[in-house]
């Protein structure tokens, strides 16, 4: 059996994309830092977002069943701590500036691309949900550079010039 130690320093060594996976509806509004999102297939359109179950936003987004993922770009460091922490969520939204998308899920402005999504299914692993979340509607921003997460750090990632 491996350690969870030693397996979370081997995950470190993953590098992926920061997500701000935010909801809104019944529950009430509510949103985290995630780096574990990933597609699923494209027929239809489906992505996955692990959550754990003990996080505080657990019950709300249960009970919305929309998220959006909003992946960030460079330069939303920031804003990717105040959504990993324990910041009220109050003081979380009025940090950058959002418009709802077609769930009614708050779309970051400026993110590289939000992802409008009904969750599908849930499946429970260990401590934590696995979302699979059926899209709705995307919009991309191509005119900015991604942020990536590896090696316990953000780092920037430049688009090529054309």
């Amino acid at each position: 059996m491996v350690e969870k130690q030693v397996f979370r320093d081997a995950m470190s060594c993953l590098g992926a994309a920061v997500n701000i996976v935010t909801t809104d509806g019944p529950a009430g509004r509510a949103g985290f830092t995630a780096s574990a999102v990933c597609s699923v297939t494209d027929d239809p359109p489906t992505l996955l977002v692990c959550l754990n179950r003990s996080a505080s936003v657990w019950p709300i987004f249960s009970r919305n069943q929309a998220l959006c993922v909003n992946t960030l770009a460079a330069g939303h460091e920031a804003l990717s701590n105040l959504f990993g922490g324990k910041t009220a969520m109050t003081e979380r939204f009025s940090a950058a500036r959002w418009h709802h998308g077609a769930t009614g899920c708050p779309q970051l402005e400026g993110a590289i691309v939000s992802f409008d999504c009904r969750i599908s299914q849930v499946v429970g692993v260990g401590t934590h949900d696995i979302l699979f979340c059926e899209l709705v509607a995307l919009e991309r921003n191509d005119d900015t550079h991604g942020l990536v997460w590896f090696d316990r750090g953000y780092h920037q990632l430049m688009r090529p010039a054309c």
